[in-house]
This record gives structure tokens, sequence and C-alpha cells, in this order.
């Protein structure tokens, strides 16, 4: 069994009181879910105040001296309980009577020294004991009783013999811990106790061993896993070790640091009548392995050489492991590898070479490791500046899917490189010397190929075809290979359609196309950070932003931390509803648009760290705070006014989300008063009471910009308007006429105009006449007037004929003295004597009124507002007069 968890943060309401799910003991103890942390406290006696229903006791690291079972009595329920790191001496039989759920009891770091032989009688359910660096003594039989016992350790604790008891006992137990002692000998009658045991693990690491007695392993049940690390073995002890190994059912055996510096044939014959599967042989400076010396490991699946110093590896000094799946041989050659070392291994799946020194990848050297899938040479010094389409094909009929080349000094990829790979999946380029134009035949044949890491070389120049041969590829790194411009079309990553991962940062792009990324549907990550893109969301940008997210519908992290931008388009992020971590960190932003995170619905995780954002306002944040749980917005010049951040403040004390450095990395620059005091400390109260106030400031602007807006209106289109309601009143309503009808009258109009104003006139009345639906009548003198007849006589008798008198207002008429002094004084006159309203005044040209008051004795006052006319300057507004005139013909000529 595990330890629980040791340590935790709760916030204590009193030294007290207590909770059940988190809390404070008076004494200091941390509580949470039925676990109390007594540890570090220099406690000198168990504490008392306690939940009664804790299942696990740390009360390790403090200054314990005893362990009182009276003590322990309140917390019966106990399943786990650490006494470690105390100066315990001694322990007494009643503590598992007490304590009868115990499962885990750790006493490591102590001074017990005697066990009784009654001392464990009643803990009958104990699984893990750890009697760890202690001076203890093992007389009789105190484990006896410990018949659920898994886990026994007694290591650290000088004991000079593995016999822990004189008695068939611990049937149940998996691991027996007796490293770092003083055992010297492993006799057979020693062992005897674990005759009914089958044991996983027997460490023995760190021990004297210097003899190991006929038949001492034969004496355990069954023995699977032994441990002797860092015992001093050396050629003669390790060969004694396989010899009485012989026949055990050993599967496991761990040789590490054993001084074995020469593996002869003979060395593991002893092991050809056990299934051995797992063999450690690290850290022995291992420098020679004769030619067959593992033929007696036939059952061997895994072998562990790691840090050796193996001067040459013959072609046969691997001969025998045919069933062997996993080889480790990390920093463990130093010269040479013959060819055809590694044909033996028919079912090798997995092979580690990081960290070794050989003259180069020969054409035979890994031939016959058909069945390999990981291949890692990270970090090789070798002779592979360049990789040819010749480098591997020793593996050309391997069924490889992990190809590591890290750290190799590689320079060039030629065509065809990898062309044996019909099954790689994932290949690791990173940390290299590549400098070339990338133009797509160095990974031709990558048939499968999911994941190419290229980051960290030295210049990588991408082209519309660098990865066109190898379409399904579905992550991509190119982190920091110089690739400053991606301005191609078509884009480089115009045919990884099912691309999910991309990394280009670091690289200093500062030029890319819209269509960078189109087509990539699939693409999920995104990482674009240590860039120079600012240029390309400025609104003053030639051909304005440009928007090169559009179309990722699937991204759901997105990195454009330090890219120095200062702008971004409201539509940046438009699509994006899948998008969960979006970092724009350390850049230049200090106002964003209302509507650009609308689109993020699906966001859980926003960093705005280190840039200029000093109001966090609810029109811009509002909707995506709604569900986040993770918010960095620290080291911003934060403005603490109300209507910078009171809604900031209110939402921060409300929020579940996690927000890191709220406490020292939130603070506020401006106004002075403010400056350097921490956000959360803002007082938002008198924020409150402003709010009537912009209530009525929105009504208020509400009002007067309504009104504004109605009078520019009136006066832009004022005359649409009263045309359009004139022609519907009309047509809902028909026209009245309230005086004297139509038929008591010749003519419906009399028209008065000067002289040189008649062509005019004649072209505008004549057409009236003939609009059917109108069906008006005009007296025109040069038209109606009867021969023979005075002038003065014909206007009288037209004037008194006519319902209305329509006077043509013009410059002219002011000059024309026969009009002047005659038609519009008699006009007027007989309007008077009449008592009619019955004059039009049609102005063809702006004449103001004290002209017409001085030249005709008239003011546009005297008139109804409807028979008052203006000639429009512009032809789309001729028909609109047409019908004010028509209305003002129409009108009624009584005076009210």
């Amino acid at each position: 069994m595990k330890d629980p968890v040791a340590y935790w943060v709760c916030f204590p309401v009193s030294l007290l009181t207590t909770c059940i799910l988190c809390g404070l003991a008076e004494s200091g103890c941390k509580i949470k879910n039925e676990v109390a942390d007594c540890s570090h406290l220099k406690l000198t006696e168990i504490p008392s105040d306690l939940p009664a229903n804790i299942t696990a006791l740390d009360i390790s690291h403090n200054q314990l001296k005893k362990l009182p079972p009276a003590n322990l009595t309140k917390y019966s329920q106990l399943t786990y309980l650490d006494a470690g790191f105390n100066s315990i001496s001694k322990l007494q039989p009643e503590l598992c009577q007490n304590l009868p759920q115990l499962k885990v009891l750790k006493l490591q770091r102590n001074q017990l020294h005697q066990l009784p032989d009654n001392i464990f009688t009643y803990c009958t359910k104990l699984v893990e004991l750890n009697l760890g660096s202690n001076i203890i003594e093992i007389k009789n039989d105190p484990f006896r009783n410990l018949k659920t016992l898994n886990i026994l350790d007694v290591s650290h604790n000088r004991l000079s013999s593995t016999k822990l008891g004189s008695q068939q006992q611990l049937e149940n137990l998996q691991e027996l811990v007796m490293s770092e002692n003083k055992i010297s000998v492993l006799k057979k009658e020693d062992l005897e106790f674990l005759s009914n045991t089958s044991l996983k693990t027997f460490d023995l690491s760190s021990n004297p061993l210097e003899e190991f007695h006929a038949g001492c392993f034969h004496a355990i049940g069954n023995l699977y896993g032994l441990i002797l690390d860092r015992v001093q073995l050396g050629h003669n002890h390790t060969e004694k070790l396989c010899s009485e190994l012989a026949g055990t059912t050993i599967w496991n055996l761990s040789l590490s640091h054993v001084q074995l510096s020469h593996i002869f044939k003979s060395t593991f014959r002893g092991l050809r009548t056990t299934n051995i599967t797992v063999l450690n042989l690290s850290k022995n400076d291992l420098s020679v392995i004769d030619d067959d010396s593992f033929i007696w490991l036939t059952h061997l699946e895994e072998l562990n050489l790691e840090n050796n110093k193996i001067s040459h590896l013959f072609s046969n000094s691997l001969h025998g492991l045919s069933v062997l799946k996993y080889l480790n041989l990390r920093r463990a050659l130093t010269r040479k590898i013959d060819d055809f070392s590694f044909h033996w291994l028919k079912n090798l799946k997995y092979l580690i070479m990081d960290d070794n020194s050989f003259p180069e990848i020969t054409a035979n050297m890994f031939t016959g490791l058909d069945n390999l899938r990981y291949l890692s040479l990270c970090s090789c010094t070798t002779n592979l500046k360049t990789v040819r389409n010749t480098t591997f094909s020793s593996l050309a009929n391997s069924t490889l899917q992990f190809l590591n080349l890290t750290k190799n000094k590689i320079g060039n990829l030629e065509t065809g490189a990898f062309s044996w790979f019909q099954h790689l999946k994932i290949l690791d380029l990173g940390i290299n010397e590549i400098s070339q134009m990338l133009k797509g035949d160095e990974f031709q044949g990558l048939n499968s190929i999911e994941m190419i890491y290229l980051s960290y070389n030295k210049r990588l120049n991408l082209t519309s075809d660098s990865f066109a041969s190898i379409p399904n590829l579905r992550k991509l790194m190119l982190r920091r290979v110089g690739c400053s411009s991606l301005d191609l079309s078509p884009s480089p990553f115009h045919a990884l359609l099912n691309l999910t991962i991309l990394d280009i940062s670091n690289n200093n792009i500062a030029n890319i196309r819209e269509d960078l990324f189109a087509g990539l549907h699939k693409l999920e990550i995104l990482d674009l950070e240590h860039n120079n893109l600012a240029r390309l969301w400025k609104h003053g940008n030639p051909g304005g932003p440009v928007l090169f997210l559009k179309g990722l519908i699937n991204l759901y992290a997105l990195n454009l931390e330090s890219n120095g931008f200062d702008e971004i388009p409201k539509q940046a992020f438009n699509g994006l509803h899948q998008l969960t971590n979006l970092n724009l960190g350390i850049n230049n932003f200090d106002l964003l648009p209302a509507s650009l995170f609308h689109d993020l619905v699906s966001l859980k995780s926003l960093v705005l760290q280190k840039n200029l954002i000093t109001s966090v306002e609810e029109v811009v944040f509002g909707a995506v705070f709604k569900n986040l749980k993770e918010l960095d917005m620290a080291l911003n010049p934060f403005d603490c006014t109300c209507e910078s951040i009171s809604w900031f403040v209110s939402w921060l004390n409300v929020t579940q989300a996690d927000i890191p450095g709220l406490e020292s990395h939130y603070l506020c620059n401006t106004p002075s008063k403010y400056h350097s005091s921490l956000v959360m400390d803002f007082d938002i109260s008198p924020c409150k009471d402003s709010a009537p106030f912009q209530l009525l400031y929105i009504i208020s602007a509400t009002v007067i910009s309504f009104f504004i807006f109605v009078v520019i209106l009136i006066h832009l289109e004022g005359w649409r308007i009263k045309f359009y309601w004139n022609v519907s009143v009309n047509r809902v309503l028909g026209y009245r006429e309230i005086d004297r009808q139509r038929e008591q009258f010749d003519y419906d109009a009399y028209v008065i105009h000067a002289r040189k104003d008649k062509n005019w006139v004649s072209k505008n009345f004549i057409s009236l006449e003939g609009d059917d639906q109108a069906a008006f009548t005009f007296c025109l003198e040069e038209r109606d007037f009867e021969a023979g007849i005075s002038e003065f006589e014909a206007t009288v008798d037209s004037i008194r004929r006519s319902r209305k008198i329509i006077f043509v207002v013009t410059e002219n008429l002011l000059k024309d003295s026969w009009c002047k002094r005659f038609k519009v004084h008699h006009a007027i006159q007989q309007a008077i004597e009449q008592s009619r309203d019955s004059i039009i005044l049609l102005f063809l040209h702006d004449i103001p009124d004290y002209k017409l008051n001085h030249a005709l004795y008239l003011r546009r006052g005297m008139f109804k507002t409807c028979c008052i006319l203006d000639w429009p300057a512009q032809k789309e507004r001729v028909n609109a007069f047409y019908q004010q005139l028509k209305l003002a013909l129409k009108s009624s000529s009584n005076v009210h």
C-alpha cells in the first residue's frame, strides 16, 4: 500500500475547532478527509484533540519516545499509522489491540531494539510493516502472527543473519527488504521460516555477502525476484550465486553495481534451469562479454546493460537471446560494434543505445532486427553528419515504429534517407545541426508516419512541397528552426490535412499569409509563441488585418505568447468554438474589442499576463469568464477605479477559477493612492452608489441621441416624409372641399407671373392640366385672354372667375411694374373684399422676406404654410412639389 497524502493546504477557522473535511486541531495537526497530518510539529505525545473517525494518522518526524496504546484508544478506526523518524524505543502488544483495523504500520528511523514474541499478536490485519533503520534484534518468532502481511522492511538494522523466525510463517509475504545490513552468509536454515512463502521481491542490496550455502534459495517456498545491487560479488561469487539459483522459480534478477567487469561463458550457466526473464547488469564497469555468454538464458526477455564500458560488441556476444524483447545499452558501448551483432535478437522490440560511442552505423549493424519497433540513438558519438539513403538499410525488413536521432550533430538529410521505414510512426530529429531546404523528398517512403520532431535545428527553409510526401502526418514540431518567413503559396502545410499538432514557435516569423493554415480542419494544438506577428493584426496593415486563424474549427489550444501584439481585430477568434486554452501572455495589449471572445464558448484557460491591460470590463470579459477554470492576468498595470476594475474585483470574490499569483502579482498601478496595492484590496462599495446615476446617464444619452437623430432626419429627409404623409392621408381620407364647389369657378387658378417667366409657366402648368387624375384648369394670359378685350378688363375678369390665385415669385416679378402695380394689387384686394384665403405663393427664386415686402407689400406670415411653395433644386423632389401644389389648389379658401 502506498503512503497517503502527507501534505495539503487548508484554511484554519479556529484553533479550538475542527471539521470533518478540512480543519486545524489545537495541536496544529491538519485534518482532511479522515486523514490527520501531525508530522514535523515537535510533538512529545500523541494528540488527543483529533476527530475520532480518522482512518490515517501521520505523526512522523516528531519527538515521541513511546507509543502508548491508551492514547490511541480514541482512534480505533485507524488503518494507517506512520510513527517514523521519532525516538520510540519500545512497543506494547496492546497497540494493535486498541487499533483492530490497522493495516499499515511504519516505525522506520526509531530506536527499537527488542521485539517480544507477543508484540504483534493482535495485528491480524496488518499488510505492511516498516521497521527499517532501527537496531532491532530478532529472537524467536515476533512475526509469526502476521498472517496477512505482504510487505516487511527490516533494512538498515545491522542484522547479521536473514533469520527472522524459527518456524514456518509469513505465508502471504510478497516483499522482504533486508538491504543495508551486515549479512555476509546466506544459510539454508536461516531462510527456512519462508518455506511456505512466495516472494516476489527479496532485497538483499548493500550487504557484505561473501558466501552462499548450498540450497539457501531453495529453502524459500517460491522466489521470483532477487535484488543484490551494490553487493561486491565479482565473477566468482556471481557464478556461485547462479548455481544456487538453479532450479528455483526466479524470473527477475538484479545485479547492478556488483563489480562484474567480465562476463565469461560460464558466468550464467547455473541459470539454464530457471525461467529468468529479467536481468539487470547495469553499473558494473563491464568491459568484455565473451561469445555465447548468454546462451543459458533462453527465456530472457529484458536485459539491462546500462552504464558499462563494453569496448567491443562481438558478433556472438548476444548469441542465445532469441526471445529477448528489451535491450538497454545506454552508456554501455565505448568503441566498436561488429556487423550482425544483433542478428540473434529475432524478437527484440525495444533497443536503447543512447550516449554511446562507435565509429559509424554500418550497412549490417542492425541486420536481423525484423521485429524491432523502438530504436533510440540519442547523443551517440558517430560520424552521422549526413543521413544517407543507405544509412539505415540494415533495417529494411524491420517493423520499426519509433526512431530517435536527437543530439547526433546531423547536418543534412539526403533524398530517401528514411525510405526503408514503411511502418515508422514517430521520427525524432530534434536538437541537431540540420541546415537545408526541405524539398519533400527527404521524407519519401514514410507512408505511416504520424509525428516528426525537427525542433532545435540550425536552419530549415520550407517550401510548398516540404511535407507533400507525408499527408498522414498528425504532429509536426518545428520549434526554433530558423524558418522566419512562411509567406508561401501554397502553404508548406497544405498537404497535411490530418495534422492535429503544429509547433512553429521561436522562429521570429513575421510574414505569413491568411491561408497558411487553410484546410487544417483537424488541427487541435497550435503553438506560435516567440515570433514577430504583431504587424499582421494591425488595422493599418496594408490590406487590413490578416485573419490567419480562420477555419481552424477544431482548435482547442492556441499559444500566441511573446509576439509583440498591441492590436487585435475583433474577428481574430471567430469560429474557434472548441478553443479551450488561449495564451496571449507577454504582449502589449491594452484595449481589447468588446466582441473579441464571443465565439470562445468552450474556453477554460486564459493567459494575459505581462500585458498593458488597465481595465477589466464586463462588456469584454463577462461572457468568457463564466466558464473559466484558470486565469492568469498577473503583472498588468491595473487602473484601480470603479470604471476599470470594480466588476473584475466582484468577479474575483465569487469565482472558483484558479488564479495563480492573485495575492502577489495583481497590483494597482494607478491612481497614485492605490499604487502597488493589491487589486483584491480595492474597495468597490462606493462604486455601487453610482448605479442610479449610470442608469440616468444611459436614459439621458439615449433621449438626446434620438432627438438629434430626428432633427437631422427632418432636415435632410423632411420633404420626403411630408410628401409620403400627404399621399397616404389623401389616399385614405380623400380630398374635402369645404368652400364653394369648384363648378362656381371657371378656373382652378389664375397664374400671375412676369413676362420673362412665361416659358416656365407654360411648361409646368400645362403639364398638370394633362394629368387625368388632377383635372386642373389654369388661366394663362397668353392663352386664355379673349381677343379685343383690354388687358385690364381681361385680368379683372379672370381673377374673379378663378378659385385660387398663384403668384410665381421671381426676381423678374419683383421688377415687373405692371404686375406689381395692378395684378398683384388687384388680386390681394379681391381676396380681402371676398374674405377668401385664395392666394398661393410659388417661389422659383430664393427671395428674402424683406425684399418681398418692399416690392409687393407681402410677407410669408400672411398665408397658410401649405400655400407657400418652393421650386426644388433637385430633380427627384419635383414630384413632391407637384403633390404639394395639388394640395394647395384643393385646400379651402375660407378664412377661419
